[in-house]
């Protein structure tokens, strides 16, 4: 007699099935909704901060990879004359590629940097929760890392068409296709190992400054939610820490990225860095045009991060109140 009152205190009902079932399912859709609503407001993040500062992003490169030196006034110079001799929109010129790099690129960053978060929130007990600072930094380089690793070619296709004239390269394709055909298809990653060196420090505390100053935000004022100018002020901060840290090593990238148009041979990050500062000097070389990323990067950032967090937002209440299927 007692045992067929075990057994049925030990099975499950299939009621008890069906709703461990449906649980399962809900949670699948959900983390399935986080992702996709993660990488379409990374990717229009992306795409709204770079537009934005294209032209200060392509007259940034020009010095980057010449001997010119840098200030306020040779870079008007550059802008007006580009735009005298080429028209307005030649100011933008490499922005379509930039944008098949950066959509991919910003989508996958913020898609994996919220998975990273949320990984390493589980593995430290933080679920939920705002990570530790070291975990906040290690998320940000992460996301940098697994975003870098799959455009790249990308990125240096857009360095090609930035630095050289129009009748070069008519379009991206054509940029891959001479490149594969006349310099080999390994050119397509050169500079990669500058490039991930750079984006540890650069991804890592942007993300974290980011981060960081929402949470000391929320602690000091109680709300969850900056408004937008808090958090273009907060992507801004984020911007010039991160790119001020690894900005010797972006121009490292640049040079090794157009030394096929530009005349040098940079095969290796040491020999690139020597022969910089022995040409151009430490601080010269180095950091040219260092001050014009302090204007881009942080109005870029800002933007970037802003948009990002709207977009989800946004996504989120039109999901609740039912416009996008859940």
């Amino acid at each position: 007699m007692g045992n067929p009152v075990k057994e049925k205190k030990g099975s499950i009902t299939q009621d008890e099935v069906h709703s461990i079932t449906a649980s399962n399912h809900t949670e699948g859709n959900k983390e399935s909704h986080n992702v996709l609503n993660s990488l379409v407001s990374g990717a229009f993040a992306g795409a709204v901060a770079k537009t934005a500062v294209a032209p200060l992003d392509r007259t940034k490169i020009i010095f980057q990879v010449s001997a010119r030196r840098f200030s306020a006034k040779e870079a008007y110079k550059v802008i007006y004359h580009t735009y005298l001799n080429d028209g307005f929109f030649s100011l933008w010129r490499g922005n379509s590629a930039t944008m098949v790099r950066v959509i991919p690129y910003a989508a996958i960053q913020f898609c994996s940097h919220e998975q990273y978060k949320r990984l390493l929130g589980g593995y430290y007990g933080f679920q939920g929760r705002a990570l530790p600072p070291f975990p906040r930094f290690l998320a940000g380089s992460l996301a940098g890392i697994t975003a870098s690793m799959l455009t790249y070619p990308l990125d240096m296709v857009r360095a090609r068409m930035a630095v050289t004239p129009k009748e070069m390269y008519s379009n991206i394709f054509h940029v891959f296709i001479r490149i594969s055909q006349e310099e080999g298809l390994p050119t397509l990653y050169r500079g990669f190992t500058p490039t991930i060196l750079g984006v540890i420090p650069y991804a890592g505390l942007s993300f974290f400054t980011y981060e960081t100053l929402k949470k000391l935000h929320a602690d000091h004022s109680g709300r969850l939610q900056p408004y937008s100018y808090e958090r273009l002020i907060f992507g801004a901060c984020a911007g010039l820490i991160g790119q001020s840290a690894s900005y010797p090593l972006d121009v490292v990238r640049r040079r090794m990225q157009t030394a096929g148009v530009t005349g040098h041979t940079y095969n290796s990050i040491v020999g690139t860095i020597q022969e910089i500062v022995r040409e151009e000097g430490f601080v010269r070389g180095l950091y040219k045009g260092l001050s014009m990323n302090w204007v881009k990067g942080p109005i870029a950032v800002g933007i970037s991060f802003t948009t990002f967090d709207l977009t989800q937002i946004l996504l989120r209440k039109l999901q609740q109140c039912g416009y996008i299927q859940q």
